[in-house]
Formats: C-alpha cells, structure tokens, sequence
C-alpha cells in the first residue's frame, strides 16, 4: 500500500509543495511543530533513510540543503534544525524545521493546526525563495 508521501507525489492527495525534481519533494508538514516545517522525501518508497543507496541519499541531503536555505529566507529563525525519525510514516523524510529555541525541534509537543489557506501563504513564500 502505498504511503500518504507517494500518494502526495502522486498528486492523489493535495500537499502544499514547495519544491521537487525527477528523484525528491518538499512541501509542508500540514501539522507542524512551527510555522515552516518542511518534509523533503525522496519519491522511492524507501522505509528507513540508511536503506536508500547512497546516490539516492546523497541526492535527497542535497535537495534538503537547498530546500533548508529557503525556508531559512522565508521565516525569521536562528537557524534550521533537521530530524530524520521515520517512525510515524514508513517512507523517509527529513524533517526541515526552522529554530529560534531548542523546544522549537520537541515533536512530543503539541502541533500548531494552521489552515489550509495559511499553509499555501506560506508554502508559496518559500517556493519564491527556492526558485530566487
């Protein structure tokens, strides 16, 4: 069965995407911990980052790098943080999440739950600084 990622990178399913090529895509986590909390995953269904061949992994940091210095541009943060944990969905994604204090990476706090019109505000801010 395939995962709520590929059904994203499908299209059979909506996701506020931020960017993608022939081998990733980024969009936004529709309950983030913070406002621009971005998943970069790459478009194999690979459970666990470590199994992907190291092309593929090489690929999808790289794409994640330039993925995080947009989000970076986009919402005023110290730094970016980033979490590969894969326990909740079982397709990889690294977590690209903006900082301005260490609580802001704690996943066992609650989820903000913007709307969808918030997260395509802020989906399409971020698109302008990955494609400037």
């Amino acid at each position: 069965m395939a995962s709520i990622f590929t059904k994203i990178i499908n299209r059979e399913i909506p996701g506020h995407i931020i960017a993608e090529d022939d081998q990733a895509i980024a969009f936004l986590d529709i309950q983030p911990l913070v406002k621009g909390h971005t998943l970069v995953v790459p478009k194999k269904e690979v459970d666990y980052i470590f199994d992907l061949e190291e092309q593929d992994y090489q690929h999808l940091m790289s794409f994640a790098k330039r993925v995080a210095a947009a989000v970076e541009k986009t919402i005023p943060c110290i730094r970016i943080g980033v979490s590969v944990i894969g326990l909740e969905v079982p397709h990889t994604h690294v977590h690209i999440i903006p900082l301005n204090r260490m609580d802001d990476i704690n996943f066992s706090r609650p989820k903000l739950s913007p709307s969808q019109e918030e997260l395509a505000e802020v989906a399409e801010l971020i698109r302008g600084n990955y494609f400037s």
